[in-house]
């Protein structure tokens, strides 16, 4: 049987489809639900970049910029400067990666991929869920084609104030029926908008989005329904809190493409200088491109400090190999009559406690992150759509250094705090959506040739597939069996 490709320990393997019918991300010990307020400290890394490849050219011989885990980001006399500037003055730490540089670094958040990738089924589900008591959540739609579920339920004029889970799909519109799995899931656990005075008297609110994928396995009819739904949420369920997220070809991601290369999944965090975290998932599947046609460079480079980019002979290869791909994948969807339709998907989340108008902006905000990372982005063939999640774990800003009547000190502490989350949730999405291009897998199949980025490049970032892990370090922690 083939590798579970959900495994953040399966190593790089063939081009092939990975088992067949539903695969949950991963398996582990059901537990209940962290409750809202509690802070689990997974332990562990989240760096994924290693050592300078010898085939790529760089302005220096240094190794590519790693991530770095909490315990040793404070570490010298003076704080570098951080990402979008956001290192804050005095001896603050600069901000740093989360220790699995994940969604999940969010402390009570967990994620559940389900996938259908065998014959010519190409299509997944993953559910970001929620800690018990749910989680402030807001969402800006950009682009021209959206497929969105209880969105308008998400404007701060609205009723509801928080939500269980957040699905993210393939299946066009067909998809979004994965959401009805993950309501009657949650009913049967007791969680959503009390209606009632009976605990059983709930409705679960579950906002959701697709993406197109439709025949890109070959199966225009293949699509999520509520099982997959269901299976990506129990998958979920099963995990403990801080666990590591399987990217690339994995639930939402299955049937991804950007560019005519293979996208997927991808994840990223930042810890702030006040303690704060915040975290990105994406699925990326976008009209445009995540990097440049003259170099090949990824557009949200991991290693922006670098001036990397593939050799220029080792470019010109991956051009001719790219362009030979688009025209047989071209002439593959003609025969389907499947149109090349997109949309990328976003998760953006943070532990501070924001009011809902406060989420609203992170959501928006975190548009820039796609903007930065794909060229052109939210076209009419685009729906993206960005999901934003705040847990309340912390507050947004420390105390007012400012006396009682320091009413300046009183505005800008937690003004400036907040422009930090906004800021670093731009931040996440850049970098987890050229995660998301490292880890994919190549797919040649019925509904088109889509290779990887690796395919075209090779490792050019010093990069493994094995779900965030640092390439010399095996998996640690709450990893599948």
């Amino acid at each position: 049987m083939a590798t579970d490709p959900a495994d953040p320990r399966n190593p790089t393997g063939p081009r092939t489809s990975p088992d067949p019918a539903v695969s949950p991300s991963a398996a582990g010990e059901a537990h209940a639900p962290t409750p809202r307020g509690a802070q689990p400290r997974p332990t562990g890394t989240g760096g994924v970049f290693a050592s300078t490849p010898p085939h790529r050219t760089s302005a220096s011989a240094a190794p590519a910029s790693s991530t770095t885990s909490a315990s040793s980001a404070s570490d010298g006399p003076e704080p570098e400067a951080g990402p979008a500037g956001l290192a804050g003055p005095g001896p603050l730490p600069a901000p740093h990666p989360g220790p699995r540089d994940a969604l999940t670094d969010v402390a009570g958040l967990r994620v559940g991929h389900a996938q259908w990738q065998d014959g010519r089924r190409l299509t997944g589900t993953t559910v970001v869920l929620a800690p018990d008591g749910g989680a402030t959540a807001a969402v800006d739609v950009r682009g021209g084609g959206p497929g969105t579920r209880e969105t308008d339920a998400l404007d701060p004029r609205n009723l509801v104030p928080a939500v269980d889970a957040v699905v993210l799909t393939g299946g066009s519109a067909f998809g979004l029926d994965a959401a009805s799995g993950v309501a009657g899931w949650l009913e049967e656990q007791g969680r959503g908008v009390r209606v009632g005075p009976h605990p059983w008297q709930v409705v679960p609110v579950v906002p959701a989005a697709a993406l197109f994928d439709l025949g890109r396995g070959g199966d225009w009819k293949a699509r999520p329904d509520a099982s997959l739904g269901r299976a990506a949420v129990e998958a979920a369920a099963a995990r403990q809190p801080g666990h590591l997220v399987p990217q690339g070809n994995v639930g939402a991601g299955s049937g991804a493409v950007a560019g005519g290369v293979k996208g997927g999944i991808g994840t990223a965090s930042l810890v702030l200088p006040s303690g704060v975290t915040v975290a990105a998932l994406v699925a990326v599947n976008a009209s445009g491109s995540a990097f440049a046609p003259e170099s090949g460079r990824l557009y949200a480079s991991p290693d922006a400090d670098e001036a990397v980019s593939p050799d220029p002979d080792l470019h010109a290869g991956a051009a001719r190999r790219l362009a030979a791909a688009v025209e047989e994948s071209a002439a593959r969807v003609a025969s389907l009559g499947a149109p090349p339709l997109n949309t990328t998907l976003v998760v953006v989340a943070t532990d501070a406690d924001l009011q809902r108008a406060q989420a609203q902006k992170l959501a928006g905000t975190a548009h820039d992150g796609l903007a930065r990372a794909l060229r052109p982005v939210h076209l009419l063939t685009d729906g993206d759509t960005v999901f934003a999640l705040a847990t309340a774990q912390r507050p947004p800003a420390p105390s007012s250094p400012g006396g009682p009547g320091d009413a300046a000190a009183a505005l800008q502490v937690p003004v400036q705090a907040l422009n930090g989350i906004l800021a670093a949730g731009a931040e996440v999405v850049g970098r987890a959506v050229a995660k998301a291009l490292l880890a994919a897998r190549g797919v040649d199949g019925p509904g088109g040739v889509f290779p990887s980025y690796e395919d075209l490049y090779g490792d050019l970032y010093g990069t493994r597939r094995n779900g965030g892990v640092p390439a010399d370090e095996p998996p640690t922690g709450d990893a599948p069996d």
